[in-house]
């Protein structure tokens, strides 16, 4: 079974694939302090019922990359695949910094693009909201990078003398009648807005309508809010990039074929 691992600032997702299907998924905090040992024990705790013969890593957060890869690596037995820079990306990626993006946003473009029409948009709700966006070419062309709905929280907590911290929820009414309903519907009808705008310029700059794909854990949430509603939401869409990258780049090895980015 291959394991599918993304790294990002807040969580850390884990997928267990069996073969085409996704088995299992399992989600851990991003603690850069916690021992490698402890990574050890919760990955033989939480994979405990699955063979784990494969593995891809994607992070975003270096000082946890070879900690994890090792954690796996000795548990399992396995020598696991840590998406890099120098790895095939699947898509051609039109970037002035290509070395800057993101492992997860290489993973959603992948997955949008051998799994949706193009030209294609990812809206990720994680810890920022990205878009990635691929266009009628299959070409990985850019998109857009804003503040995630706990980052909002809690900027408006840190920053602000009385504002309490929240959880996102349903926001009832766009016109909040107390402090926490107005938070609500500030962050997550504001995002809600401000997705569905850019969406539409995004549109505007590719010359035609694209398929909208939403993944992350809010985004059911967000898109009760939206008129222009998502094509699909897909929570697992980086997870099935990640499988998808794997079976690539694997081939790559075996053809010793040159990877790029």
């Amino acid at each position: 079974m291959l394991l599918a691992i993304d790294i990002g600032n807040t969580n850390i997702t884990l997928g267990v694939f069996d073969g085409e299907r996704l088995a299992d998924t399992f989600r851990m905090a991003s603690d850069k302090e916690l021992p490698r040992y402890e990574y050890e024990v919760l990955l033989e705790r939480l994979c405990k019922n699955f063979e784990i013969t494969e593995c891809i890593i994607a992070s975003v957060v270096e000082e946890l990359s070879l900690p994890l890869k090792k954690a796996v690596d000795k548990v399992f037995g396995i020598e696991s695949f840590l998406l890099t820079n120098d790895s095939n990306p699947g898509v051609k990626i039109d970037l002035l910094k290509p070395q800057e993006v993101g492992a997860d946003r290489i993973a959603n473009a992948y997955g949008a693009y051998v799994t949706y029409p193009q030209p294609t948009i990812v809206v990720d709700l994680g810890s920022a909201t990205t878009f990635d966006i691929v266009n009628d070419k299959g070409i990985f062309i850019g998109g857009v990078i804003m503040p995630g709905l706990n980052m909002q929280f809690r900027s408006l907590k840190a920053n602000t003398s009385k504002l309490p911290r929240i959880e996102a929820g349903i926001s009832e009414r766009a016109i909040g009648n107390c402090t926490e309903s107005a938070i609500l519907s500030g962050v997550i009808r504001g995002s809600a807005s401000a997705i569905e705008g850019l969406i539409n310029q995004c549109e505007k700059e590719l010359g035609q309508k694209a398929f909208v794909v939403a993944t992350g854990g809010y985004s059911g949430l967000i898109s009760q809010y939206m008129t222009r509603k998502f094509n699909k939401v897909n929570p697992s869409l980086t997870l099935e990039g990640l499988r998808e990258l794997y079976k690539l780049n694997q081939k790559c090895i075996i053809k010793r074929e040159k990877c790029y980015i």
